[in-house]
C-alpha cells in the first residue's frame, strides 16, 4: 500500500473531493478566481458523473459570503462553516468515517487560499495518512507568490500536485469506462490559464 500511495494513484471508490472557500468575497482578492472556478466547476460535475462524495467548507461566511452561485454544491455530502484554517472540523472527521465504506485514503483538494486553509488541510490530511492530491489549476492565493511556495510545500511533504485534466483522466482510467466520454466533454476545451506557466 505504501508503494502505491507514494506513486499516486486514485482509487476512485475510496476518494473524496475537498473544496475549500470558494466564497464570494474572496472573487475581487484572489489571483486567477474566474479561472480556478472555471476549472473547479469541471471537478464538481465529474464528481457527480463518477458519484464521488464532495465535502465543502466555507471561512466564515458571515463575513467572507457563500461558495460562488457558478459552483454547484448541491451534490455535496456535507457544507461546513468554520473559522479554523482546516478543512478538517472535528465535524468533517466525523463526516468522513461515513464515507468510502469509512475508509478514505485518497482526498482531491482545490480551492483558496493555497497557502493558508488548503496548506494547513494538507498538513492535516497527510498527518492521517490520507494521500492528497492538490489540484493546481483549481487552487490560488491572492499572491502568486505564495500560491507557488505553497505548491512546492506540499511536494515536499508528500503530496500529489497535480492538473484537473490529470485528475478528471485519472479517476476514470480507461477509455472503456462507461463514464468516458461525458469525462472527456469536460476536457475538450483545455483548461483556462491560470499562470501556472511561464510565458516565453
Amino acid at each position: 500500500m505504501a508503494s502505491t500511495k507514494r506513486l499516486g494513484n486514485l482509487a476512485l471508490d475510496k476518494t473524496v473531493i475537498f473544496v475549500c472557500d470558494m466564497q464570494e468575497r474572496f472573487r475581487p482578492a484572489i489571483n486567477y478566481f474566474a479561472e480556478i472556478v472555471e476549472v473547479a466547476g469541471r471537478i464538481l460535475e465529474a464528481s457527480k458523473l463518477l458519484n464521488i462524495p464532495v465535502i465543502v467548507t466555507e471561512q466564515y461566511p458571515k463575513g467572507l459570503g457563500s461558495t460562488v452561485a457558478e459552483l454547484d454544491i448541491s451534490h455535496a455530502v456535507g457544507k461546513f462553516e468554520k473559522t479554523k484554517f482546516s478543512m478538517m472540523l472535528p465535524e468533517v472527521e466525523e463526516k468522513m468515517k461515513t464515507l468510502c465504506g469509512g475508509d478514505v485514503q485518497h482526498v482531491v483538494l482545490l480551492g483558496i487560499e493555497a497557502h493558508v486553509c488548503v496548506q494547513q488541510t494538507v498538513i492535516d490530511l497527510l498527518s492521517r495518512d490520507i494521500e492528497v492530491h492538490v489540484v493546481a489549476d483549481a487552487t490560488s492565493s491572492r499572491s502568486q507568490m505564495d500560491r507557488l511556495f505553497a505548491f512546492e510545500r506540499f511536494r515536499h511533504s508528500g503530496a500529489t500536485v497535480t492538473t484537473s485534466e490529470a485528475v478528471l483522466l485519472q479517476f476514470i482510467g480507461d477509455k472503456d469506462h462507461p463514464q468516458f466520454k461525458p469525462i472527456q466533454q469536460l476536457i475538450k476545451k483545455s483548461a483556462p490559464d491560470s499562470g501556472l506557466v511561464t510565458k516565453l
